[in-house]
């Protein structure tokens, strides 16, 4: 893959992310959705948040990741169910994962 071919998908995709949000702004005010159809989008996106950071904390690269990663974000998780402040989840999760490197 040349540079240009490279450069030339980001824009692609860019521009589609870009028609697809004004798309959300320009149709909310002409179509209606029903309240099971807005839950199950908000389900959806939970869904795949929370598949992708588990496919961050579980894998690196192709292969498995140490166990400190997902114990640290396990940590981290916890910190953020308990409301604290996103600067304390991360370093609780980074604290925990690089306490866990050390001891292991």
């Amino acid at each position: 893959m040349t540079g240009w071919e490279f450069a030339c998908g980001v824009a692609i995709l860019a521009g589609g992310t870009y028609l697809i949000r004004v798309a959300g702004v320009r149709l909310r005010s002409r179509i209606t959705v029903s309240p099971a159809v807005e839950t199950l989008l908000e389900r959806s996106t939970m869904i795949l948040l929370i598949a992708v950071g588990l496919t961050g904390a579980l894998f690196a690269g192709t292969e498995l990741s140490d166990p400190a990663r997902p114990i640290g974000v396990a940590a981290g998780a916890v910190a953020a169910l308990l409301r604290a402040p996103l600067a304390v989840v991360i370093v609780v999760a980074a604290a925990t994962t690089a306490a866990l490197r050390l001891v292991l």
